[in-house]
């Protein structure tokens, strides 16, 4: 199951126990196994009186871990030596810790649905798919952005929602803010980009993968001696990459590249591959029309001889 995110409500305080000569790490570790967390991510911060207070230290936690748990928790540290557990005690958190105060079967039912709608959520937005041409000549429409639409046409009928997301500069910060902010902020599970995988200074959209995932897949398609001509670069390459779920996939901008690679997507996702399968199944389909136009450039040479 996955795990929430406790939005600093970390606090776990319990009043009207008894406290009497108490280990408070016996304490912590009893709290501890109970929410099923490592013994060193829990604090004793105040203990006076009646009152104990606990902080959980960690950023997030597994709801199925707390639900339900009051009487487990007070059952544990009821054992603690000099811990004094009666009917009026009471447990007070709040937040996603505020989970363990919920009956159990009520609470469970509750997390049956919600990954239930987290599942669709998921699954919805695993289907929204926004593409990007970049490239000044798109920009300033001396070339028109056929690849997109092709794009489109294909992800559209297998059952995808796409969205033209417009040209992008061959600038590395712009790419990788406008990607990053078109999974964050605008909730697409897939962000297409063609173009800028050259081996020109120009060329940023591999790299602008890289700063977002660091294990980004990035196949070469074509290696280059770096410095020679206008190779700056040691090659052209694609990418696949991840962000949480999503899937950053960075093509050629040539069209003809761009209708085999999308169709090579489209087999890899019903596949269920991950980026670096995917990357490999795209870069292959690539490389075998390159060495096919080669093949075919020689044969024709040999006739004209």
């Amino acid at each position: 199951m996955e795990e929430f995110e406790l939005l600093e409500k970390t606090e776990l305080r319990i009043e009207n126990l008894g406290l009497q000569n108490v280990n408070l790490t016996d304490v912590a570790n009893a709290v501890a196994d109970t929410l099923e967390i490592n013994r060193d991510e829990v604090l004793v911060i105040d203990a006076r009186g009646s009152l104990l207070t606990l902080d959980i230290m960690r950023d997030q936690m597994r709801p199925s871990s707390l639900v339900g748990k009051q009487q487990v928790l007070f059952s544990a540290l009821g054992k603690v030596a000099g811990v004094t557990i009666t009917d009026e005690t009471t447990l007070c958190s709040e937040g996603i810790l505020g989970w363990i105060l919920v009956d159990q079967k009520l609470g469970e039912r509750s997390l049956t649905q919600g990954q239930q709608i987290a599942a669709n959520i998921r699954s919805t937005i695993a289907r929204r798919v926004i593409v990007f041409a970049t490239g000044p000549e798109v920009i300033s429409g001396e070339i028109e952005d056929t690849n997109t639409p092709t794009i489109a046409a294909v992800l559209t009928g297998e059952g995808y929602r796409v969205t033209a997301g417009g040209p992008l500069d061959d600038d590395i910060d712009t790419i990788a803010g406008v990607l990053r902010s078109a999974i964050e902020d605008r909730g697409f599970g897939i962000v297409i980009t063609t173009g800028g995988v050259g081996a020109e200074t120009k060329d940023k959209t591999v790299e602008a993968l890289e700063m977002l995932d660091t294990e980004a897949s990035t196949p070469y398609l074509a290696k280059f001696e770096k410095g020679q001509g206008r190779h700056a670069k040691d090659g052209i390459r694609i990418g696949v990459a991840k962000m949480g779920d999503a899937l950053l996939v960075a093509l050629p901008g040539p069209n003809d590249e761009v209708v085999i690679s999308i169709q090579a997507l489209v087999e890899g996702l019903a596949a269920g591959e991950g980026k670096e399968l995917l990357a490999e199944r795209i870069v292959g389909v690539l490389r075998k029309r390159m060495s096919d136009f080669h093949r075919k450039q020689k044969h024709e040479t040999r006739g004209h001889s």
